[in-house]
């Protein structure tokens, strides 16, 4: 009786481990993912006064492109639901992304909301896909990067340093992106809590065995 009682307790105990590491393995592969990056061809802006749309095209000013998409490509799947009241928003500028030649995603920008910049992504978009419509915070450098391609924005001294038409970011490329800071907390703390799960069970299956021995032993 007591061998079937080593042979159970080993069994399940070899259960709950090889349980644990495959939930830490599939963590682990779904963050090391690569996310699929944008190929745009170009990117439109339209707004507070602009006459006509600004179109910024990857073959003739490919550095001005991927400024702006730097603006709105690391946005999450979920935002906010509510974002500011309008008289807080300041101007709007509907930036849509272009590729293959036909727009593919489209973001309303607010450079000036009260807070910080703002990002809103509508649910509907031109590709036909339907993400779900949300309020994000926009980079800090927004107004100065809407500036920089033509936008008719006042400068702002508070996000770069050095005058028009130079300078450089006072914060870090890395402190600029909040989904990708999120990202790695929220897996970091998933594999934590599937350590801990796996330890407690380990730990409750030996317990639970040896009081069942001391049982049958005391008889």
């Amino acid at each position: 009786m007591v061998r079937k009682v080593r042979r159970l307790l080993t069994v399940v105990a070899g259960a709950a481990v090889l349980a644990c590491t495959l939930a830490l393995t599939g963590t682990t592969a779904a963050q090391a993912a690569p996310k699929p990056k944008l190929a745009p061809a170009g990117v439109d802006i339209t707004g507070d006064q602009l006459d006509q749309p600004l179109q910024l095209r990857a073959d003739t000013r490919p550095a001005e492109v991927t400024m702006i998409v730097d603006q709105v490509k690391w946005l999450g799947t979920t935002g906010q639901l509510r974002g500011p009241a309008a008289k807080d928003l300041g101007p709007k500028y509907t930036v849509v992304v272009l590729a293959a030649g036909s727009p593919q995603h489209t973001y309303d920008l607010f450079p000036l909301a009260k807070g910080g910049p703002r990002v809103y992504r509508p649910a509907k978009q031109p590709d036909l896909s339907h993400p779900r419509a949300g309020w994000f915070f926009g980079r800090l450098n927004m107004s100065e990067t809407l500036r920089a391609v033509g936008v008719p924005l006042a400068p702002r001294f508070d996000t770069l340093s050095g005058g028009i038409g130079g300078g450089e970011r006072v914060l870090p490329e890395e402190a600029l992106d909040p989904a990708e800071g999120l990202d790695t907390a929220l897996g970091e703390l998933q594999r934590l809590l599937l350590l801990n799960i796996g330890v407690v069970l380990v730990i409750t299956v030996g317990l639970a065995g040896i009081a069942l021995l001391v049982r049958r032993r005391t008889r």
